[in-house]
């Protein structure tokens, strides 16, 4: 009996012992790995910005260069850069890049979304049927032009207006002559399964957005029940434009998904 006494006592302890030690608590790891997309037209190079505070902040961050060259390789492009994290990661996309990271973004990696001006489309959707439903200016314009071997690009006289409005004229004129040309049929790819369906997403809504509708924006993210936030007067290059405001969005995700 005393021995049982005894043995009980010491399991007590034990006990006791593993509550108290800090090094057993269960702690809150902060997700600190962030992977920035591009959209069509656009390389990674528009997100120095954002880059630049994020890595001030203490993050560590990639930028995922797609080819382009069809859906498949621009979603391996960004698993690719997905593998080489060294944990849970959050993805942000801009523009067409919100296609590649909502099929890419089901990576058990993958803790949190953010899309930036992006489009956002469910299982079974593609983004030029989404597209659809509030046409833009640009897919009224007729200034999507697209080569003999079916790759397109915005006719760079028409750049500035419907893609970066908000940017100096300078500025507007480097990203317009130096595009990276989207083959025709990356619109049209079909989703397989929606990442934000079973993760937390973020909106960034451009509010004088003329290459993809505000309201689609808007709708995609009532939809996905996305934490929204809208920059006014920012043009569909906000990623660019605004990087103060889109970081906070990015830094927001991170923490939340770190509780």
């Amino acid at each position: 009996m005393i021995a049982n006494y005894v043995k009980a006592g010491l399991i007590c302890l034990c006990a006791l012992g593993i509550l108290n030690n800090p090094v057993a608590q269960t702690s809150v790891v902060p997700v600190k790995n962030i992977l920035l997309v591009h959209g069509a037209w656009a390389d990674g190079s528009g997100w120095k910005g954002v880059y630049d505070i994020l890595v001030r902040d203490g993050y560590n961050v990639s930028i995922v260069q797609e080819p382009e060259t069809s859906f498949k390789d621009d979603v391996a492009a960004t698993k690719r850069t997905l593998a080489l994290q060294d944990g849970p990661c959050i993805l942000v996309a801009h523009s067409y890049g919100g296609a590649v990271i909502t099929e890419a973004g089901t990576d058990p990696s993958v803790v949190g979304l953010v899309y930036v001006a992006a489009h956002m489309p469910d299982s079974g959707e593609k983004e030029s049927e989404d597209g659809k439903r509030f046409p833009s200016d640009l897919a009224k314009s007729g200034a999507i032009k697209k080569t003999p071997d079916g790759f397109t690009y915005i006719d760079p006289a028409q750049f500035h207006d419907l893609f970066a409005a908000d940017l100096p004229n300078d500025r507007a004129a480097f990203m317009a002559r130096s595009q990276v040309l989207n083959f025709a049929d990356n619109v049209s790819a079909t989703i397989s399964t929606a990442a934000w369906r079973t993760k937390p997403s973020w909106m960034v809504v451009a509010g004088s957005d003329r290459t993809i509708s505000p309201d689609l924006e808007r709708w995609y993210a009532k939809r996905a029940h996305s934490h929204t936030v809208e920059v006014d007067g920012a043009s569909h290059s906000v990623y660019v434009s605004h990087p103060k405001e889109v970081a906070d969005v990015i830094e927001s995700a991170a923490r939340a998904v770190s509780k």
